[in-house]
């Protein structure tokens, strides 16, 4: 999926008013996303994400880092500057996007490297 494609999803499943809302906010979600797989699985998803989006999850984080679906909304909250609940529909506008462009297979993989719960995240049905 190419970059504006990716963002024009983003911002009418967010309801943005522009791409560069989109794009801010999809960056935000990525950033968080890598934080919580491991090194190898945000890489994965990186190389079938469009640049410069996929360089939020190539960002060097060290080892992943453990939290649950509320801390994940809190985290991408505090990029953005939005409350949680605001975040968990960014949350949904970008994951389902990103479930969108990489298939069923990585999205399949990258659900494994979560708990369960995080699939209401994406838009799906828990695991």
């Amino acid at each position: 999926m190419r970059l504006e494609e990716f963002l024009d999803r983003v911002r009418d499943r967010g309801e943005y008013r522009s791409l560069d809302e989109a794009e801010k906010v999809s960056w935000a979600v990525l950033w968080v996303l890598a934080s919580r797989v491991g090194p190898q699985e945000a890489e994965d998803l990186a190389s079938q994400l469009p640049a410069p989006l996929n360089e939020a999850l190539r960002l060097e984080r060290g080892r992943p880092e453990d939290f649950d679906q509320q801390e994940f909304l809190r985290r991408v909250a505090q990029q953005i500057s939005a409350r949680p609940r605001t975040a968990q529909w960014d949350v949904g506008a970008v994951l389902s996007t990103v479930a969108d462009a990489v298939g069923g297979e990585r999205y399949d993989h990258l659900c494994e490297e979560l708990p369960s719960r995080y699939a209401d995240l994406f838009g799906a049905r828990e695991r």
